[in-house]
């Protein structure tokens, strides 16, 4: 469609949350859809933090500091670009709305009104958001904060989907996870012969913030003996004998290990990778996370634990206690490094994909409140945000593994804890 026949002429860009590979395919393939039909794109630096601190007197927003036009130029030839072209930010301007009524509060929905009037101050006629299930509630944030506020003229509002953790509900993958999850498994793959070379194990904490598919991922790619996610809880606390509460005794963790390594020691099998989703740390009793830090949309950092440091630590303490041969056990923690790698052809198809389905839902469809998806061979669908997001609490929905599903059975089909699988 032209921009004749379109209602709009500017159209912004922001990314938020952690990185993810394919970040670039997602930014350039959408400004490209745009400025192909003739509308100008602008890509706001660094999330919402220029946005949601604006002032026209005090904080105007500023080409070069807060945005800058995203232009043919600057697009070209950028999908496989590591990093992030317009950098991104945690900064969160629904931080204070946790119900509707809040909306309506001038104090709490204050950052919000300065977003959408940063905006309007650049004529901006569409937002497209990219990020995570945080991102997502922003932009439902924004979404409603109009149509509480009644606005003039409504800033339509497309989401599309980012995370590395793929726990994202209304897509079956999301751009990145395959990329995170091969530059992992390769790094697993160099734990299996450091481990080997040393007659040692290792206990690799696998980023994936609450759910288990980062870590399943890699562990199967990278060929580990063990995996456990949060999914796995209730069955590893009822096969101990203990009722499971909704935490995670981390004495039945470190049992199940050493069993792993008993039975592999039996089988002069003195060596292996476990991995561990670190979700499973925000699972333990509230005198392990005492220390730990959160970020702007309330999430412990589960990092801080040091979970794969010290179930290495525990588990070698209770090989100990059994009488058996000393077994060195060493901590490891997976992820970051994984954010920027160069994106997999596949990752970049998705989220070029994703990138031209915002263009499609604005111009094409005249969509608002809708994140961007795909079926079945990259075709698109769009999705209201009152389907993702609850409307009383404002919140997502997590997707975990499901214990029955087929990926999680071949993940325990192919791991190595015989007799001691969940």
């Amino acid at each position: 469609m032209s921009e004749q026949n379109s209602n709009i002429r500017r159209v912004g860009i922001l990314f938020a949350g952690g990185p993810a590979p394919g970040a670039n395919a997602v930014i350039s393939s959408a400004a490209l859809a745009f400025v192909k039909a003739g509308i100008e794109v602008i890509g706001f630096l660094h999330g919402y933090s220029n946005l949601q601190n604006f002032d026209e007197k005090d904080a105007p927003l500023i080409e070069g500091e807060a945005y800058e036009v995203l232009n043919f130029k600057k697009i070209i030839g950028a999908r496989n670009r590591r990093g992030i072209m317009i950098g991104t930010a945690r900064a969160n301007p629904g931080k204070q709305i946790n119900k509707p009524a809040d909306l309506d509060d001038e104090e709490k929905a204050a950052p919000l009104r300065r977003t959408y009037l940063g905006l309007r101050s650049l004529e901006v006629d569409a937002l497209i958001s990219i990020g995570g299930d945080d991102t997502l509630k922003t932009a439902n944030k924004l979404f409603e904060y109009q149509n509480h506020a009644k606005v003039d003229k409504r800033v339509r509002v497309i989401h599309l989907p980012k995370t590395i953790d793929n726990d994202y509900n209304g897509i079956d993958f999301t751009f990145g996870y395959f990329t995170a999850v091969h530059f992992m498994s390769q790094e697993v793959r160099n734990l299996q012969a450091d481990a080997l070379a040393s007659g040692a194990y290792f206990i690799a904490e696998c980023m994936g913030r609450k759910a288990g598919w980062l870590s399943y991922g890699v562990a199967m790619a990278g060929e580990a003996q063990m995996v456990v996610g949060v999914e796995d809880i209730p069955v590893l606390m009822k096969n101990a004998g203990r009722e499971y509460n909704g935490f995670l005794d981390i004495n039945v963790l470190v049992d199940h290990i050493v069993d792993l390594i008993r039975v592999r020691a039996l089988r002069k099998q003195k060596h292996g990778v476990i991995v561990l989703a670190e979700g499973l740390a925000e699972k333990l009793p509230s005198d392990f996370l005492e220390a730990t830090t959160r970020d702007e949309h309330g999430h412990i950092s589960l990092g801080d634990v040091h979970l794969g440091h010290l179930v290495a630590k525990m588990c070698m303490k209770r090989l100990e206690e059994l009488g058996l041969q000393k077994v060195k056990i060493n901590g490891v923690q997976l992820g970051y490094e994984s954010r920027c790698a160069s994106p997999h052809a596949y990752d970049v198809m998705l989220g070029s994909c994703l990138g031209v389905g915002a263009y499609i839902a604005l111009v094409e469809k005249q969509l608002d409140g809708h994140m961007v998806s795909t079926i079945g061979q990259l075709e698109h669908c769009f999705v209201p945000f009152n389907e993702l997001v609850d409307p009383v609490t404002l919140v997502t929905e997590v997707r975990y593994i499901n214990p029955g599903s087929d990926f999680h059975k071949l993940a325990m089909l192919l791991s190595d804890d015989f007799g001691t699988r969940v």
